[in-house]
């Protein structure tokens, strides 16, 4: 199956070239997957497999796949995927778990290893934080789509430029300040023991990018919990009251015009 799908040669990047940390911290993150990542298993994955549909013999890349949880959960509803990513490290870890049910590409983002107009559907999947030339990647992301194929993008929202929430002195959550939130900019964070680099931009600033690649917005999710079940557990409250992430589908017009930037 692996050699009918559309790559060429990926582009490679020597391992200690990693201002953003990630090569170091993949080991962690890694585990800190396996251990179960309520965000992901309790508010996105639903959120993320209803938008992508029925992908059951669609090809579908996952970009910034990380160890491949989410290309496998697609392989597993019949998809073709592949599944790339920038460190050897989840590169490693997505080839050893994936069983050859996925094609695992080491590349980066913003420079795809994949032929114009043969994917059915990209994933992104919390990614373009981590991404320096976001808007690169967004433009790769469309190029590499079918005409009338989608994009599937969750991301972090607004909270990148929000330090945490202010506490009364029982602890309890008042508000989460706002500030710099016009400014696209770094952020080190410290993860689990280590320093991991990711980006803090405006709505406007990515919403941009889909519109100049000429994507079309057929959908726009602010993810909270499909029940109230949680609303009054401490661990999971911040959900319910600001919603942490966007979730968005943009389409690939089936013909090729600027002026198809609307809301579908």
């Amino acid at each position: 199956m692996h050699n009918a799908l559309p790559l060429f040669i990926p582009w490679t990047m020597p391992d200690e070239d990693d201002p953003s940390g990630w090569r170091n911290f993949a080991a962690e993150y890694i585990r800190f997957v396996d251990e179960g990542d309520s965000s992901r298993t309790m508010l996105l994955d639903d959120v993320m497999l209803e938008e992508c549909g029925n992908v059951d013999g669609q090809l579908i890349l996952d970009v910034g796949a990380g160890e491949g949880r989410f290309s496998r959960m697609l392989a597993e509803r019949g998809a073709r995927t592949i599944a790339l990513d920038l460190f050897w490290p989840m590169v490693q870890a997505a080839r050893h778990r994936s069983a050859g049910e996925a094609a695992i590409v080491r590349s980066p983002a913003s420079a795809l290893p994949i032929a114009s107009s043969t994917i059915d559907t990209v994933v992104s999947y919390v990614v373009w934080v981590d991404v320096p030339d976001f808007r690169s990647a967004i433009a790769e992301a469309a190029r590499v789509l079918k005409p009338g194929g989608h994009l599937v993008a969750a991301n972090l929202g607004f909270i990148t430029a929000s330090p945490g929430w202010e506490r009364d002195a029982d602890g309890r959550r008042l508000f989460r300040p706002v500030d710099q939130y016009v400014d696209e900019r770094p952020i080190t964070l410290n993860w689990r023991g280590h320093q991991v680099v990711n980006w803090h931009r405006p709505l406007s600033a990515y919403m941009h990018a889909y519109l100049a690649a000429n994507l079309i917005l057929r959908n726009f999710l602010e993810p909270v919990p499909p029940t109230d079940t949680l609303r009054h557990n401490p661990r999971f409250e911040d959900w319910y009251r600001i919603p942490e992430f966007t979730l968005m589908r943009w389409q690939k017009p089936w013909r090729d015009a600027s002026s198809s930037r609307r809301l579908g």
